[in-house]
């Protein structure tokens, strides 16, 4: 235990540019400028976002990184027409997935708790799970890229059963969402919507 009182600890905040990058000044693109994201950036990039949080550290989101053309077209039938040019543009488009049997990594990921035991064979709890801890884990995505340098574009807009057909046959990985990544067109954005108040979204009891 730390003998440090609190006012003796070192101030953890970030610096203001730091917040900027993360959340102020970051925008969701859907022009990109020609450059490339390499394979090991994306190394990078799951070496930070697989350090959130989940429940039981059961990390059931799974990643697909789509790069080449060929991947983009397979992609292409499922998105709605809105969302076709910018992410045939895009870098690299990631599909969000959860594995419906995640559950077969506790003895891995958690092996002093039998949490396999806890989920296998119970649909709703898994549903629930997977569900709302893949969404976390394509959000700390999204602020793992920003923190390296990257932009990025969240998206709904798709077909989640043809994705899932097309890319997950075997019916064990399910799509959540689509994430654009790239360097963005600063020249492309417009003025930023607004934002809820504290008032509008927050109670403190």
């Amino acid at each position: 235990m730390s003998d440090l009182t609190q006012a003796e600890k070192p101030d953890r905040r970030l610096p203001e540019d730091s917040l900027n990058q993360l959340f102020y000044t970051a925008r969701s693109y859907s022009a990109w400028l020609d450059r490339e994201i390499t394979e090991e950036q994306l190394h990078e990039l799951f070496s930070l976002l697989k350090m959130g949080p989940t429940s039981a550290n059961g990390c059931p989101a799974r990643f697909v990184f789509l790069k080449s053309q060929e991947s983009k077209q397979r992609l292409a039938p499922a998105l709605v027409p809105k969302n076709l040019e910018k992410t045939l543009a895009a870098p690299v488009t990631a599909i969000v997935a959860w594995d419906t049997e995640f559950y077969e990594l506790f003895t891995k990921l958690t092996p002093e708790v039998d949490w396999k035991s806890f989920f296998a064979g119970k649909q709703d709890l898994i549903d629930q799970t997977v569900f709302r801890n893949s969404s976390l884990q394509g959000a700390y995505m999204i602020l793992a890229a920003r923190a390296l340098g990257l932009d990025c574009a969240p998206m709904s807009g798709f077909d989640n059963a043809q994705v899932d057909e097309e890319f997950f046959p075997d019916g064990r990985w399910k799509s959540n969402f689509l994430c654009n990544i790239g360097y963005g067109n600063p020249d492309s954005l417009k003025p930023r919507s607004p934002r809820l108040n504290f008032d509008d979204a927050c109670l403190i009891l």
